[in-house]
């Protein structure tokens, strides 16, 4: 009996140790950002469970799409955070004639991020130019100004302007007075009133930076960055990579190529040939992001309205009933 309970105790160690060294080294299989944990084309598995080494030494299951977080793992000092990347200028071309509202951004952006589903720094807004014009799909993000308002009348400097055209915001430093909300003309901006909700134990071993954002801290202010943890790492933002349609091009102004992933273009020329244009350009803010007019719209907007669940159609319902 004794001989028995010994191999059974031999066993479980062994299974113990196996398991742990199978987590070990899928993490260490993704310890390069470059992993197929990254890919467009690779990442097949979501949803599926993962069993994976928490810091405290227990076995932990956590869905696939969070092992790409290991990135956050490896923060910048605060004086790289916020001076960016040498060289770049980073910029976006949303093509409008792609878009279908498939929503693949968004959800990719808050797994990212570890935002709830509540929470959205990408929004699809539904948008009609006037009575006699059709509604077109509208994806709005932070916009990156080279004149950014919100870096102005932060009191702390919590929010600031980065020499690769990225604005980003220090919730170390934030002090929640909202003012960068106030002033910012797009509303691209959300504000933490809850804790955050923790999604799996590897976000025990995340240091926080600025160009992670998490993990996140209630009473602070949030947006969109841009994903500069991933463009340090030669790799496009997660909205980028998860549109089945390629909607967004991202890119280096200073090398004049932008990307959707599947085709690479010349940024300027795009602009040109396109008649790409700013947001609210009138305003003065010199936004990072340009729009491809909606012209030639590969799908109809009811596409993108019709698989909806009631409370988001509720968000286009004005636009939708005006249309008929």
């Amino acid at each position: 009996m004794k001989n028995e309970e010994k191999d059974l105790q031999d066993k479980s160690r062994r299974d113990f140790i196996k398991t742990a060294t199978i987590a070990t080294a899928a993490v260490a299989a993704c310890g390069s950002l470059a992993c197929s944990c990254s890919s467009k084309k690779d990442a097949v598995a979501a949803g599926q469970k993962v069993k994976l080494l928490s810091p405290t030494g227990e076995i932990v299951e956590i869905d696939s799409n969070y092992l790409n977080h290991h990135a956050h793992l490896d923060a910048v000092s605060r004086l790289e955070a916020r001076q960016g990347i040498p060289g770049k200028k980073f910029v976006m071309v949303v093509d409008l004639a792609r878009c279908k509202n498939a929503r693949k951004c968004i959800s990719s952006c808050q797994k990212w991020h570890y935002l709830p589903e509540d929470k959205e720094w990408l929004t699809v807004k539904l948008l009609k130019d006037n009575d006699k014009a059709a509604p077109y799909w509208f994806p709005k993000q932070c916009f990156h100004c080279d004149n950014p308002p919100c870096v102005k009348v932060c009191p702390v400097d919590a929010t600031f302007k980065r020499q690769d055209g990225l604005v980003l915001i220090d919730n170390e430093r934030c002090i929640g007075c909202k003012f960068c909300m106030a002033a910012c003309p797009y509303s691209t901006r959300v504000f933490n009133w809850e804790e955050p909700k923790v999604h799996d134990a590897t976000m025990d071993a995340i240091t926080y930076s600025p160009e992670t954002g998490v993990p996140h801290k209630v009473g602070t202010v949030e947006k969109c960055d841009f994903c500069p943890d991933r463009t340090r790492e030669g790799l496009l933002p997660p909205c980028v990579e998860a549109c089945p349609n390629g909607v967004f091009y991202f890119g280096d102004e200073n090398e004049d190529v932008v990307t959707n992933g599947d085709e690479t273009l010349g940024f300027r020329q795009l602009i040109k040939d396109r008649s790409g244009y700013r947001f609210m350009e009138e305003l003065g803010t010199q936004p990072r992001v340009y729009y491809l007019p909606p012209k030639d719209r590969q799908f109809p907007v009811e596409r993108g309205y019709e698989p909806l669940n009631d409370k988001l159609k509720a968000r286009f319902k004005d636009v939708m009933e005006e249309k008929k």
